[in-house]
């Protein structure tokens, strides 16, 4: 039964940090491999304002993701605007920098210690007694409910409005989209502000959860698998590839060792790209474009 607890949470805290990934790759059309310098970056941007402003969890929380949706957006305004047009290869070259850079700039900023941002705020990461033994956190408890809501609402609004359906627009067919009076560069710095928001909120839960270190963004690097396990295009292929990925984790860490757990996402990564290549719900015109 805690097996799979532990899979429940950890397959959630991977579509949080994968739904980013997805939706800047197809709106923008680039792969962001800064992605888990986000999520790190997101739980800094936690520990600062609980520290520094708020104490009470809900306020610092807010102002935390408001950090993080303003990051991805200057990213592209200042970085990511000046790649329209130049090769999908350029673009994720400049993501690679971007991510060494934040890299660099965390132990700078905040140094190297383990932070915990619970220290400040007033709340606890209580244990909660579920059936059989199992046991779950209430931030693993956070990280299931956060990541149902972010993509039932991500489903509704890309689905029923109307600039979830430009942001769509924009990555399939742009220059149709820019005919038809669409503002191109405001849907892709939206989904570059989302996406890092998304990123940002799974690294404030796994902080508060587990504490805080510029390692952090390994989880991200981890995650990567899933995108191209589910398919680099398809927001509904993170959840099933979040499992697989979690599956394959946690039986490792049972069955033969927890330093083995960190190759399994990329052994089955492997594994899908020679029998799929595409993702499970991916398609081969995308697999063509990268």
């Amino acid at each position: 039964m805690q097996m799979i607890v532990n899979l429940f949470t950890l397959s959630s805290l991977y579509c949080l940090i994968c739904c980013g990934y997805v939706l800047i790759y197809r709106s923008s059309r680039v792969l962001n491999l800064a992605h888990g310098e986000f999520m790190a970056i997101g739980g800094y941007f936690l520990f600062t304002v609980a520290m520094g402003l708020f104490s009470h969890p809900i306020p610092s929380f807010l102002v935390a993701c408001i950090f993080s949706l303003a990051m991805g957006f200057l990213v592209y305004f200042f970085l990511m605007k000046f790649m329209a047009g130049e090769s999908v290869f350029a673009a994720i070259l400049v993501t690679i920098a971007l991510g060494i850079l934040l890299r660099g700039l965390m132990p700078l900023i905040w140094t190297s210690q383990l932070w915990h941002p619970l220290q400040h705020l007033t709340m606890a990461n209580a244990s909660h007694q579920l059936m059989e033994g199992a046991v779950i956190s209430t931030f693993g408890i956070m990280k299931i409910v956060s990541a149902v809501l972010l993509y039932l609402t991500l489903f509704f609004c890309l689905k029923f409005t109307r600039w979830g359906l430009r942001m769509l627009a924009v990555g399939e067919k742009p220059l149709l989209a820019s005919q038809r009076g669409v503002a191109l560069h405001k849907y892709y710095a939206l989904s570059w502000g989302i996406g890092a928001f998304s990123a940002g909120l799974a690294g404030m839960i796994q902080a508060c959860d587990s504490g805080l270190e510029p390692g952090m963004f390994v989880i991200g690097l981890a995650a990567f698998p899933v995108v191209l396990v589910g398919g680099l295009d398809s927001l509904v292929g993170v959840i099933p590839g979040a499992f697989i990925v979690a599956s394959a984790q946690i039986i490792t860490i049972h069955f033969i060792s927890p330093q083995a757990s960190e190759a399994a996402p990329f052994a089955v990564l492997l594994l899908m790209l020679l029998i799929r290549p595409w993702g499970l719900f991916g398609t081969k015109e995308e697999l063509e474009r990268v």
